[in-house]
């Protein structure tokens, strides 16, 4: 009784193992059979433009031992370029900047008009609009307003970030203005040290100078130091082309309307040909030389017709 149990107990535990191998052959043909997933298309791009298209470590990168001059340009289509020059300027000041220039312009495309009857005439203009912003804004939140700024825009041009290095013009301009200073001091100096008078004018005058090349060094080093701390952005906006509907005055209608009549026309228009004739009747008589030769030639060919041939 005990070998075959066992045999029994062989067999079930054959068909236990059997049976995973068996499951896993159909699972294998089924995912060779199954139709392989479509890659997903790229999802198509509306209106608007992602903040993240605006960004650039040009515009945030911070180095303690750099000084950096940042710029940026930025050409991008908007609904309403007035509207978005309003918010772009008051994005602006929210961010602790200032507006250097605004100026907007109307482009005219091409104009249609037609008669609408009654003295007027329908006038049909095709135009776009144009912006140019420059603004400046803290450099450390040059990246905070790009990003804003690409709220107002509905499609994105062109853009470009650049940060120029100036720790070495920011050095020159410090050294010049020492320069300067130096160079005052020792004039004074040599002033109260007394001597001739023609030797003191000189140095006064010499003094004044290097006064005068103090305050160009130190304008300039602030000057330099204001381009640092404010990057300078110039923005470019445009929007699709409006139609302006007007109604004008027709005005070669109105004097068509208001012109003289029928026989006044005539009347003048007798007068013109009756004056242009006796314009052409003078022009002839005073070519009176060349009727003379034409007489004369056919007086002479007469002759010589009647003449009788010889022999």
């Amino acid at each position: 009784m005990a070998e075959p149990d066992a045999a029994a107990a062989a067999e079930s535990r054959a068909d236990a193992t059997g049976a995973p191998l068996l499951a896993e052959a159909p699972s294998d043909d089924f995912a060779a059979a199954a139709p392989q997933k479509n890659v997903a298309s790229p999802a198509l791009q509306g209106p608007g433009v992602d903040p993240s298209q605006m960004a650039s470590d040009v515009a945030s990168q911070v180095d303690p031992q750099r000084h950096f001059i940042r710029t940026a340009q930025a050409q991008f289509q908007v609904v309403d370029v007035y509207r978005t020059a309003l918010a772009i300027e008051d994005e602006v000041a929210a961010q602790g900047g200032f507006v250097v220039g605004n100026e907007i312009t109307s482009q005219v495309q091409r104009v249609l008009s037609r008669p609408l009857g009654q003295g007027k005439r329908l006038e049909l203009t095709e135009y776009t609009l144009q912006g140019e912003l420059t603004v400046r804004v803290p450099s450390e939140r040059t990246q905070a307003f790009l990003r804003a700024v690409a709220a107002q825009m509905a499609f994105l041009d062109r853009r470009s970030f650049s940060a120029r290095d100036a720790q070495f013009d920011l050095l020159r301009q410090q050294l010049a203005r020492q320069r300067a200073q130096d160079e005052q001091q020792e004039l004074g100096e040599a002033v109260q040290a007394g001597g001739k008078l023609g030797d003191k004018t000189d140095a006064i005058q010499s003094r004044g100078a290097a006064r005068a090349s103090r305050d160009e060094a130190l304008i300039a080093q602030k000057e330099f130091e204001d381009r640092v701390a404010f990057s300078t952005i110039t923005l470019s906006l445009h929007q699709d082309a409006h139609v302006r509907r007007t109604e004008r005055v027709d005005v070669d209608a109105v004097f068509r309307d208001n012109g003289p009549g029928f026989f006044n026309r005539l009347r003048d228009a007798l007068a013109i040909g009756w004056r242009g004739g006796l314009e052409v009747v003078i022009a002839l008589a005073a070519l009176w030389p060349l009727w003379l030769c034409v007489l004369a030639l056919l007086l002479g060919w007469r002759r010589w017709r009647r003449k009788p041939a010889v022999g």
